[in-house]
């Protein structure tokens, strides 16, 4: 049954006679726009279009699909780069060049494509939600589970072998239910689980001030705020290069084109380091700019999120970029605004909490339906205007996200890379993470951990008098407090992405740069106490040589030559 347009405010429509449910997809106009029901009053419904509606006038004709937005999940999604309706842009590119026409529709998956399918299960054999039929070999390194859809079960009748397309029958169930390797799921609903594991194992970053004072647990949540220009760009490329998760799903959310076409060009030059293959192989890609219409910008983060989750059923740990959620609140302003609901803090919906609650609650490390262990971790990062953290997106993303690593202009532009501020900083993953690290790296690593933050928060105490004294009107152990300070942020929390060695730092690797700078801070205090002058402490040969260390391919070698040269220097200086 078709209805017609009754009304039209920007991306949201009016459209009266259609019978409708919430969330379902609807075909908007001549040209067939695509949108989605937010709001129901009597037979009128409210519909939030995913492209622009200029030129659509009341009159024109509607049709309800009956179908909520949905995701095509199965082989091929790595590698893709989609719009954020999944809409496979390179596929759109070829078909109509660099601007996308409006109406247009693609597949997210490709027809055509055959894939060589293993089946791992045999005729009369039970199975339910979850499991996995059979393997695809998707990409080098990443083998694809094919999964019983989540509302399936049954017993096997038939299993194909050999190659197939997306949509082929490869297995057929005893009551006539035909299986494909593509499955379709709702993109605001989570995909279901065993249960939820506890998150104590840390997600391992290789980035020294991550990994060492801030760390993330994997299938926890960490939010990057900062300013333009403060790197946040580099530390997701990072994170996305180094983090110990197998897929890696990056959401371009709003962000400007010229921005989205640098990650475009950079993300499938980028050489994955673990496998020596394009880092693409292990990647979806969703591109969503500010000047795409607004309403597919709010659906781009659940598209992101209900593809992470499918990777996640079968067993992988995967890491999401959502970049940034600040552009997905302002379209969630906009469209609030059309739809003249009452204004919340700085004009956003009174529902904007509870939003990002819902999508950062769908990380999380689970047991998977099918007996496996898979993870989600949720990186989202924040675009505060001018910095400002107390702006509505930043304090609400802050109360739900276990981790913060907050970017800072100032250290930029002194560049000290990452600039994360260390004072501002802070993981509520610690306590719970402290096993892992007393088990897998040292029994004394969170102890050293919380020597290094106490020197730092120090540092900042005294800076306030530096500033207005000078450092030589500091009796002689705050200013050595001072030079320790310094040593653990240039030797410790300074890092070179573009270095390729100190690019990675090994947790163990760590763990020895802390404990050698607490060493000389352990003896230079000793001798400071024995009555050595501050200047012979502070003109040690090896305190200089540490600087180097985290450079060298033989660290541990260099380690134990300086280490050895720093004994012999403070025995040196008590004679």
């Amino acid at each position: 049954m078709k209805g017609t347009i009754y009304r039209v405010a920007g991306p949201v429509v009016t459209v009266i006679d259609v019978p409708t449910k919430m969330y379902d997809v609807v075909k908007i106009g001549n040209e067939g726009l695509m949108g989605e029901v937010i709001g129901i009053e009597g037979n009128k419904s409210i519909i939030q279009v995913y492209e622009d509606t200029s030129g659509i006038a009341p009159g024109e004709p509607v049709e309800n699909t009956f179908m909520p937005l949905s995701v095509e999940l199965g082989p091929g999604l790595l590698k893709s780069i989609y719009d954020g309706i999944q809409r496979p842009l390179p596929v759109l590119q070829d078909q109509m060049g660099d601007f996308i026409e409006r109406g247009v529709a693609a597949d997210g998956l490709n027809r055509t494509k055959k894939w060589d399918f293993l089946p791992i299960v045999t005729k009369g054999t039970k199975v339910a939600g979850g499991d996995v039929i059979g393997t695809v070999q998707e990409t080098h390194n990443i083998e694809h589970m094919i999964m019983v859809p989540p509302n399936v079960s049954g017993i096997v009748d038939e299993i194909g072998s050999g190659s197939f397309t997306v949509t082929d029958c490869i297995c057929m169930l005893a009551d006539g239910t035909e299986l494909s390797m593509m499955q379709k799921w709702p993109v605001r609903e989570p995909r279901p689980v065993r249960k939820k594991l506890m998150p104590d194992v840390p997600l391992i970053t290789g980035q020294r001030i991550l990994d060492g004072l801030f760390p993330a647990a994997k299938g926890g949540t960490a939010a990057i705020p900062g300013p333009f220009g403060s790197g946040k760009t580099v530390t997701q490329q990072q994170l996305a290069k180094w983090s110990d998760t197998e897929i890696v799903v990056y959401i371009g959310c709003g962000e400007r084109g010229n921005e989205m076409a640098d990650v475009l060009n950079e993300f499938p030059e980028l050489e994955d380091p673990k496998t020596g293959r394009p880092l693409m192989e292990r990647t979806v890609l969703i591109a969503n700019t500010s000047n795409m219409p607004v309403a597919a910008r709010e659906a781009s983060v659940y598209t992101g999120i209900t593809i992470a989750e499918y990777y996640r059923d079968m067993g992988y740990d995967v890491s999401l970029m959502a970049d940034s959620t600040s552009r997905w609140a302002e379209a969630m302003r906009e469209i609030s605004s059309r739809l003249e609901e009452m204004p919340g803090e700085e004009g956003y919906p009174a529902y904007l909490s509870a939003r990002l609650s819902e999508f950062y609650e769908r990380a999380g490390r689970v047991d998977t339906l099918s007996g496996h262990s898979g993870s989600v971790t949720v990186i989202g990062a924040v675009s505060p205007p001018g910095g400002d953290f107390s702006e509505p997106v930043t304090q609400n993303t802050l109360r739900i996200v276990m981790v913060f690593w907050a970017l800072d202009a100032k250290l930029s532009q002194r560049r000290h890379f990452p600039s994360i501020n260390w004072l501002e900083s802070y993981s509520l993953y610690t306590d719970a993470l402290s096993g892992w690290y007393e088990e897998h790296v040292a029994p004394e690593w969170p102890e050293i951990r919380g020597d290094v933050m106490e020197i730092l928060q120090k540092e900042s105490e005294l800076q306030e008098i530096v500033q207005l004294v000078g450092s030589d009107a500091l009796p002689e152990d705050q200013q050595l407090t001072m030079e320790v300070a310094r040593m653990i942020r240039e030797y410790f929390l300074q890092q070179n992405a573009f270095h390729k060695v100190d690019t990675f730092c090994t947790m163990e690797k760590q763990y020895k740069l802390m404990k050698a700078i607490m060493k000389y801070s352990d003896l230079a205090n000793s001798a400071l106490e024995s009555g050595i002058p501050l200047r012979s402490i502070l003109s040690v040969k090896s305190k200089d040589d540490l600087s180097k260390i985290k450079f060298e391919v033989e660290f541990d070698h260099a380690m134990d030559e300086v280490l050895s040269a720093m004994d012999e220097e403070f025995e040196e200086l008590r004679r």
